[in-house]
Formats: structure tokens, sequence, C-alpha cells
């Protein structure tokens, strides 16, 4: 893998000491999140590919430890970020968001598999390998924002704004292909599909504000208030 250059900005702050043991705690709490909603994301694909109840159990394994992960950093912050410097409460509020939005993403994926187990009949492979493709760009997407944040580079946080719009591409094609069919009698089999690839690209969202957030922590700037087609660009 080609070594990404370290923000100037961050190199000088790392020189003033290393983290606080509660720092570095909830930063491993939240690399783990993230680590657990990438296997989310393997396994609902893998559910959605072979219908293998081992993966479907999984999904739900990841979603319950991501709810423990972001209780238990809910409950261990407060106290931590009275004890640090700014460039370390920075870093915890950044563990903070990274549970709330990698809990959301653990919810989506759970709810995919639990819809798609629900179904009468196996989804047709139109409709399958879409919803496949999006689900596997979530995952790598997901395996970026670990990579970013643990290395405290822009690049993986980058490709993942781009990767976002792969996702919203496929749900547009499945939505107009969906909503061009009015037979009445697969309504309902419409509603399905797109409700998962609707979850699926919200999925992302998450994902994207995650980018947004290791780019406010390696740099110190928002991207949320700027427009997204110049950031993503």
């Amino acid at each position: 893998m080609t070594a990404h250059a370290k923000s100037p900005k961050l190199q000088r702050a790392k020189t003033k000491g290393s983290p606080s043991r509660e720092t570095h705690a909830l930063t491993e709490l939240a690399l783990r999140a993230c680590l657990v909603a990438s296997d989310a994301a393997f396994n609902t694909r893998d559910f959605l590919a072979t219908a293998a109840q081992v993966a479907f159990l999984a999904v739900r394994d990841c979603e319950k430890e991501l709810d423990q992960i972001e209780q238990e950093i809910d409950e261990q912050l407060p106290a931590a970020i009275t004890q640090v410097s700014e460039l370390e409460a920075r870093e915890l509020l950044a563990c903070l968001r990274f549970s709330n939005e990698l809990e959301r993403i653990g919810d989506l994926l759970w709810w995919v598999a639990q819809r798609a187990q629900s179904l009468p009949i196996r989804l047709p492979k139109p409709d399958l390998q879409p919803l496949i493709g999006m689900t596997s760009v979530v995952e790598k997407m997901l395996h970026s924002v670990r990579e970013g944040f643990t290395e405290r580079e822009l690049e993986p946080a980058s490709y993942v704004l781009r990767a976002d719009r792969e996702i919203d591409q496929a749900y547009r094609v499945l939505f107009r292909r969906h909503v061009a069919n009015s037979n009445p009698r697969k309504m309902q089999h419409s509603a399905d599909v797109l409700l998962m690839a609707q979850a699926l690209e919200r999925a992302g969202d998450h994902a994207t504000n995650l980018a947004e957030e290791i780019f406010h922590l390696i740099e110190g700037r928002s991207l949320r208030h700027k427009p997204k087609k110049r950031v993503r660009d």
C-alpha cells in the first residue's frame, strides 16, 4: 500500500505528547466499532448472496456489539473529556461521533438482513445484484474509514466521499426501474427492493459523515457546510 503524507498540522500536534490512557481506550473502542460495522456489511452481503443463516446471525451479533460500544463510549466520554487537552478533546468527540454513526449503520444493515429474510421468495438477479453491489461499496467505505482514522490520512476519507456517489447512482437506477413498472401485482416486491436500497444508501451517507469527521479531526476544518460536489471532486 502506498504511504500517504500526514497532515503537517497533525504531525506537529503529535509531538506534544502521547494521548492519555482514557483517550487511547476510547479511540480503540471507536476503531473496534469500525471493524464490527465492516463485518456487518460483509455478512449482509453474504446473506443477500447466499441466504446463509450463519451470515444472518452474524449481522445480528454485529448490531448488538455496536450498540454496546456506543453505550460504553457514551458512559466513559464525559469524565474523560474533562481531563484532556483541546487536541485530545477533539479526538474524543470524534470517537463519540464514530460510535453514533457506526451504530446507525449497524441498525440499517440489520434491517436489510431482516427484510431480505422476510421475503416470500428470493429476489431476482436484476434486483439482487445491485443490492449486493451497494453493500459491497458500504463495506469498502467502512474499511477506508478505519484506515483514515487509524493512520490519520485523508486519502482513504476522500475515497469514501467519492464512493458515496456509486451508492447513490445504484439507488437511482433501481428506483427508476421499479417506478417505471406499473404492474400492481409487483408493487410489494418493488417496495421491498427500494426500501432495502434506501437503507443501504443511508448507510453510505453515515459512512460519508465519518469521512468528513476524519477531515475535521486531521485538518481542523469542517466539510459539512461546503457544497458537496466541490468537496467530493
